[in-house]
Formats: C-alpha cells, structure tokens, sequence
C-alpha cells in the first residue's frame, strides 16, 4: 500500500523540491504510522490528491479515507516535535560545506574510521529515529561507527539533501547482485565540523529520489563507477 502511494509519479521540479524541504521530524513520524494512516496522508498531504481519488485508489470510501487522515494528522501532531538545537536553514551550498561533505563521502565510502571521526565536533550528536536511540560525543559516535565498518563492510553513497541540509543514501557494497539500500545520512555542519547526523532507514529513500538498490559491481560495465 505504501508502496503504490510513493510510487505515484511527481514531476522532476516538485520531487527535488520535497528532497529539499521536507522535514526530518516528519519523515520520523511518518515511520510510526499504520500503513494504511500512511498512505492516505502521503497521498492528500504530500501529493495533493482529492479524498474521492484516494478511496478509490486504496479501494475504500472517502468517509473511511477522511477519517485515515485525521487519525494519521492526530498520530503526527502527538509525535511530531522539531529538534530546533540542530535544524539548519536552507540556502546555497557553500565551498566549507562542499569540502567537508566530501570528506565525509570518502571517510565512510572508504570505512575509514579515523578520517570520519576527525571531522566531528566534540559534542556530535546523532540519532537514529524512529528508534528511541542516541548517541552524543566523539568517542560514543566513533564507537557506534565502528560497529556500522565492522566485517570490512563498505558503502557507496548517494548524495542528495534533506531539510536543506547535506544527505546520502547509503548502500551497502556486496561482491554480487544490486547494493541494498541501507539508510539515508542527514549531516549539520557547524564551521568545519560535523555536529550533528540523523540516521534514517531505508525505507525513506524513495521520498527523497533515490532507489531503493543500485547495480550490483556485475551490471556495472560500460556504465562508469559507482558512488564512493
């Protein structure tokens, strides 16, 4: 069901904008939603549909549609609470926040726990929503990132951007067959550092114009590399 909703096609200019603007806590409640609550609120919120459309695209009435969507707006409004400590405005992206976002890329493409670390502030704050977990200061995060390379696992990432702020998709590399999607990278930046990274599941991917996988190293042949 959430499937068929997500899937229903935006143009080019409206899917970069929801990458752009659409806010972390949000896609956080989202994930805590019954799946038909869900559907019916991605369908009339995010995509505009009438309540006519989308009872019968989920095959249902629109009383059972318009009563789905205030339940899941009720179900938002409860869990629904912006961190302000660490929202970042949008704006251009800068020549700092390019080279650092860089850095990232490498560090974590690479597994290189070092490189990665050193680009921390302090007090880096991360965070894993839905899931009540959180981690905040240097050595915890470096630790948490420890286990993420464990086994010599690899990433290839994506870029895009989250709430106006620096963000992968990450895939997880395998010796054969598509690399999986395995959660998107929410990076704020303060100065040169990272201060603070909210990691999400796979699942959000989509809403953000990425796949779900990408080819495996064996579909790759005149296409050119893939992500680092």
């Amino acid at each position: 069901m959430l499937d068929a909703a997500i899937a229903v096609p935006i143009g080019p200019e409206a899917r970069y904008e929801q990458a752009q603007s659409i806010s972390l806590a949000f896609v956080a409640a989202l994930q805590v939603l019954p799946p038909r609550q869900l559907a019916v609120l991605i369908l009339r919120d995010v995509l505009g549909f009438h309540a006519s459309e989308v009872a019968s695209m989920l095959e249902s009435t629109v009383e059972s549609a318009n009563s789905a969507l205030k339940r899941a707006r009720a179900g938002l409004q409860r869990r629904w609470v912006p961190n302000a400590e660490h929202a970042a405005p949008v704006g251009e992206v800068s020549r700092a926040e390019a080279a650092i976002v860089a850095k990232f890329a490498e560090a974590y493409g690479a597994g290189d726990l070092d490189a990665l670390v050193a680009l921390l502030t302090d007090d880096v704050f991360m965070s894993m929503p839905p899931m009540p977990l959180e981690y905040r200061g240097r050595e915890i995060v470096a630790r948490f990132f420890l286990l993420v390379f464990r086994a010599n696992r690899r990433f290839a990432l994506v870029p895009t951007r989250a709430n106006g702020q620096p963000a992968f998709g990450a895939y997880l590399r395998t010796s054969d067959g598509p690399f999986p999607g395995v959660g998107l990278v929410v990076l704020t930046l303060h100065g040169e550092r990272i201060s603070a990274m909210s990691r999400f599941d796979g699942s959000v991917l989509p809403w953000f114009g990425l796949p779900a996988s990408l080819p495996g190293p064996r579909a790759i042949t005149s296409c050119g590399a893939l992500p680092a």
